[in-house]
């Protein structure tokens, strides 16, 4: 049978063909190209790369980096609010946490995050952040993948999409989260419409040994020369096999051989952390997240576009009860990595051009969550109102502190910030046009942003 392609081919020279590949190029779908391929960006970026600490649950801002010296005085007395929560709240509920000015800024921040706070001159805050929700599942897609109702690409597989990676030998964009999300995970570092091969490449990194950290890393039963001649005969097949179709799924999965086998040996140096000096894996820390990060710095000097570290799966964020146990624990397991993460940037020559977010999917109420029984649980709700999160490095002007949540911490008051514009200015750092960024489906053009989105000027650097 004579398919479309090979009529194009045997027709007038050929040249209907080399049209066809000309247009296919042109959008990048050609078949014959790497969709990993470094590409340049719109303009001039000062980020190169980018490492998300994504503080699954929800962390309190009025815990971390809004201090709400109104809520000690008002502490255990009612507010006026008319703004609903998902669960029943009562009085106004102080924070337990101290908080202390840092750095030439004198940007305040809780204990919970002091070693953090020692790089606030760097750091740029934003206090007055909205979601459009106060549900979870909802709110990481949001954050994750720009909306909050259908499965989106994410901004990590839109990065890749835009950027490409500099690294062919390793996934573009990892996510690490040890012991995997209990729902719907995948959905957050997925690549949706998008071609495969940009989707997030989960590694469980609960685990320490090289093959548990990454599965199948070596072939069991036969040498790298003959799974080389295996992939060889494979792709051929696979190549006669698309003659007659264009089917992005196929690309991403001949794609995803070769990346595998490439993977044998790089993956094997970057995730090998006894490669590094004792005084780095001190800094660190000999513990899961201490681990992850140090493995993040790995690949994001090896050329790897996007890292997304996950903290709070088994335990999240998700403080409705005694929140002052539960986040002194949980800030007290990333809040060293996190110090450690910008130092080592840093004496690298590599924080300049990374871009480094902090955050949730949104912040907590500022008045005590009660139980059935109308009692106080010592914790918070969700707050989609308002809530903090912050950049550093790749652009980002530090020392500063955009926007602010009214006196007790319930909503953005002054400039808020939407999920879209963060995602906005995020993409301009790296030297993307988020309306620019789009790839068609559907007969519809789409972005990251969709139709919204202003770049925060004003952390600029």
């Amino acid at each position: 049978m004579l398919s479309r392609r090979s009529l194009l081919q045997r027709s007038s020279l050929g040249l209907g063909s080399l049209a066809l590949s000309g247009l296919l190029g042109d959008d990048g779908l050609l078949a014959s190209e790497n969709p990993l391929a470094a590409r340049g960006s719109h303009f001039p970026g000062k980020a190169k790369r980018v490492v998300h600490f994504f503080l699954n649950g929800g962390p309190s801002h009025i815990d971390t980096f809004d201090p709400k010296p109104a809520l000690l005085k008002h502490d255990g007395k009612p507010l006026a609010n008319t703004l609903t929560t998902e669960r029943k709240t009562g009085a106004a509920f102080a924070s337990p946490f101290q908080f202390q000015r840092y750095g030439e800024s004198g940007i305040e921040v809780s204990e919970l995050f002091a070693k953090t706070a020692r790089h606030i001159d760097d750091i740029a805050v934003i206090r007055s952040m909205q979601a459009q929700v106060p549900n979870h599942e909802p709110s990481l897609m949001l954050m994750n993948c720009g909306d909050s109702v259908q499965a989106r690409p994410s901004f990590g597989a839109w990065t890749l999409y835009g950027l490409g990676t500099e690294n062919e030998n390793l996934p573009g964009f990892i996510a690490m989260c040890p012991g995997g999300m209990p729902i719907k995970d995948h959905e957050n570092w997925q690549s949706a419409f998008l071609p495969g091969a940009y989707q997030g490449t989960y590694i469980d990194s609960k685990h320490e040994a090289l093959g548990k950290l990454i599965e199948n890393i070596d072939h069991p039963h036969i040498a790298a020369t003959d799974q080389r001649r295996q992939l060889d005969l494979l792709a051929r097949w696979n190549a006669r096999h698309r003659e007659s179709r264009l089917d992005e799924r196929l690309d991403a999965r001949i794609h995803s051989y070769e990346l595998a086998f490439r993977m044998q040996a790089e993956a094997s140096d970057a995730f090998d952390l006894s490669k590094e000096p004792a005084a780095i894996r001190e800094l660190y820390g000999d513990t899961v997240h201490g681990r992850q990060t140090l493995i993040a710095r790995r690949l994001l000097e090896r050329g790897v576009r996007y890292v997304q570290l996950w903290h709070g799966a088994g335990q999240p964020w998700d403080n409705h009860n005694d929140i002052e146990k539960n986040h002194r624990q949980l800030a007290g397991e990333i809040d060293g990595p996190i110090a450690a993460l910008l130092t080592d940037l840093k004496q690298r020559g590599l924080f300049e051009d990374t871009l480094v977010l902090w955050g949730g999917e949104f912040g907590r109420t500022p008045t005590v969550e009660l139980s059935g029984a109308g009692k106080p649980q010592m914790g918070r709700d969700h707050n989609h109102y308002g809530f903090s999160v912050w950049l550093a490095g790749g652009g980002v002007r530090g020392g500063t502190v955009h926007g602010s949540t009214d006196e007790f911490g319930f909503k953005a008051e002054k400039d808020p910030v939407s999920v879209h514009d963060l995602h906005a200015t995020m993409l301009h750092l790296l030297g993307l046009d988020h309306e620019r960024l789009t790839y068609r489906y559907a007969g519809r053009d789409f972005r990251l942003t969709d139709v919204h989105g202003d770049v925060i000027r004003e952390i600029l650097a």
